[in-house]
């Protein structure tokens, strides 16, 4: 009898849950055209200087890019282009920001002296504070964040330049069905101060997601079609009856879901990571060419269609694939160093718009879909 009134009450608080988050989606929250962006790391010793970046993002008709620091090389190289960066303030550097003074020296001497002619639309504060090995920097996000945005005010860029934090999925305690989406109860009370902030300066929630660790881990319980956009037969959420095709769409609405039980129900969610790794170790199952050209594909082919996911039909979200550049310093597993649309020397790891010969998307002038190589 118990179990039968739980599973009552957890019917009726998402009942309530999507009636509001429905009711925002309809009422306040409106289509915008959503945008396909593109992480540039540089953790390599042969990557082609940002002049030559910035030749290859401008054939590829990429107009967003996000780097993991404020490298001036990248900015200067950038100025005057039609590609908007996503920049990032270093883990480590998060205690010293946390004074408004400090905070305000490095937005005069990272940000200002590059824009306008750079165009800075948006400052990552870390990467993946919540659920990195050192908990010791939690406490300073915040904080820091609200330092960097007060000096974007006072030297009046805050109305160009977003500030926000990139998370790892694994904020999350469940996102499956996506309606039980809910977070780690040990970040719950400083995701609400984020969320707040979020709230108050009108910016995005960013997430890195990866299907791909999903189906590496369950391989056998996970259809790979699933996973890949690939036409298959999907999941319904038992609770809101919305059908899911794909893994990703399934875990930003388990985000926005989460966020809805802190009391947020109007924060916008993007992508700041999504990918594929062309190549891995002997138990990085999936890891392979094939599967990575299709998922990237299918990835930039929904994106063209300025979809929404099942809970937000209606508002497409910001995407930002990973990455540029297989990057050959990066540590860890084979597949963390093979996650790149192009090789160093600019041809392509692998070819996302070819199929016997023929360009399967004629959508566009993106040269990314038809089998450009951008040579030096």
């Amino acid at each position: 009898m118990s179990k039968m009134f739980s599973r009552i009450a957890m019917t009726n608080s998402i009942v309530l849950l999507l009636f509001s988050l429905t009711f925002l989606e309809h009422g306040l929250l409106f289509q915008r055209v959503s945008s396909l962006g593109i992480n540039y790391g540089q953790v390599g010793d042969n990557l082609p200087p940002p002049d030559k970046v910035l030749q290859l993002l401008s054939s590829l008709h990429i107009n967003k890019t996000r780097i993991y620091d404020t490298n001036p090389r990248v900015l200067t190289s950038f100025a005057n282009s039609n590609i908007e960066l996503f920049v990032t303030v270093e883990n480590e550097m998060l205690p010293s920001l946390v004074d408004p003074q400090q905070a305000l020296q490095w937005v005069n001497t990272r940000i200002k002296p590059y824009f306008p002619a750079t165009k800075i639309g948006g400052i990552a504060v870390g990467n993946e504070l919540y659920t990195d090995d050192d908990s010791s920097l939690i406490g300073y996000l915040v904080p820091a964040m609200m330092s960097i945005h007060g000096a974007l005010v006072q030297t009046g860029l805050d109305k160009y330049i977003q500030v926000s934090t990139p998370n790892s999925l694994s904020v999350l305690q469940e996102s499956y069905p996506p309606s039980a989406g809910c977070f780690r109860p040990e970040v719950a009370g400083v995701m609400t101060q984020l969320l707040g902030f979020l709230r108050n300066t009108k910016s995005p929630f960013w997430i890195n997601a990866y299907p791909y660790f999903a189906y590496k881990d369950s391989p056998t319980k996970i259809p790979l079609d699933y996973v890949l956009f690939n036409p298959n037969p999907g999941m319904v959420d038992p609770y809101t009856k919305y059908h899911y095709d794909n893994m990703l769409y399934a875990q930003v609405d388990a985000v926005i879901f989460a966020m809805a039980r802190l009391g947020f129900k109007d924060i916008e969610v993007g992508v700041s990571e999504t990918g594929w790794p062309s190549k891995g170790d002997g138990d990085e199952v999936g890891a392979t060419v094939a599967n990575a050209a299709v998922y990237n594909k299918n990835l930039l082919r929904r994106q063209l269609q300025n979809e929404g996911t099942p809970l937000r039909p209606n508002l497409s979200f910001d995407v930002y694939l990973f990455a540029l550049f297989n990057e050959d310093l990066k540590p860890g597993p084979t597949s963390e160093r093979n996650y790149g649309l192009y090789q160093p020397d600019e041809t392509m790891a692998y070819n996302v718009g070819y199929k016997e010969g023929k360009a399967t998307i004629d959508v566009l002038d993106m040269r990314l879909f038809v089998g450009h190589s951008h040579a030096n």
